[in-house]
């Protein structure tokens, strides 16, 4: 005979797969909403396309900062998974500048973020550091496996390049032109490990340090 245990041990996980199956959708909704409205965009905007109550969102998300937060951080790990992806599938540049171009669509739709970040709220305050902390050990495996094959400095370190990387991307959104992936390549050329077979005046002088005014 069935147990109560048993006959109701499904209840528990159906709820918990719907409200794994409600937190993926809210968020996937945010991100959507954000991106067109910003970050102050309504609640019911975004409950509408999850397709849940507005309630629904306030019992995971008490404060728009906890949601705004919970969709930052739910980006940033998809941008680190793709830099430990394409690191495994693409040499090095390849990898870099694939990994480059994903960063700066990853700006370019975050861009009501960098207000609230900068808004001086307290809540925001860890993301910073947890950006940089989530992306740099994916993009240094990169550098270091570049370096190791000979096709990328040696002296290149994530924690200069991501950020360089972000203004740059900033740019690139800013202008709405080419300027910024113009120079988002010529960064990533300056990358390249000199071989001593290429010769010529530049050859003899040291590279200096990535994001430096070469002037």
């Amino acid at each position: 005979m069935q147990t109560d245990d048993a006959a109701g041990a499904p209840a528990p996980r159906r709820r918990r797969a719907d409200a794994v199956r409600n937190t993926e959708a809210v968020l996937e909704a945010a991100k959507a909403v954000f991106a067109e409205a910003g970050v102050d965009a309504p609640m019911r905007d975004i409950a509408a396309r999850a397709g849940v109550g507005v309630g629904t969102i306030y019992r995971s998300y008490p404060q728009r900062s906890d949601l705004i937060i919970a969709v930052f951080r739910r980006e940033v790990g998809a941008v680190a998974a793709e830099a430990e992806r394409l690191g495994r599938e693409h040499p090095p540049l390849e990898a870099l500048r694939l990994w480059a171009d994903r960063l700066a669509r990853f700006v370019a739709t975050k861009r009501g973020f960098s207000g609230a970040l900068h808004s001086g709220d307290p809540a925001y305050q860890p993301l910073p550091a947890y950006f940089l902390g989530a992306l740099a050990p994916r993009v240094q495996d990169i550098l270091d496996a570049g370096a190791r094959e000979g096709t990328i400095r040696a002296d290149v370190r994530a924690e200069d390049l991501v950020p360089a990387l972000i203004r740059l991307a900033n740019s690139r959104s800013d202008e709405h032109g080419g300027s910024g992936l113009d120079m988002t390549g010529v960064l990533l050329d300056g990358l390249r490990a000199a071989h001593p077979e290429a010769g010529g005046a530049d050859q003899a002088r040291p590279p200096g340090p990535v994001g430096a005014d070469p002037r």
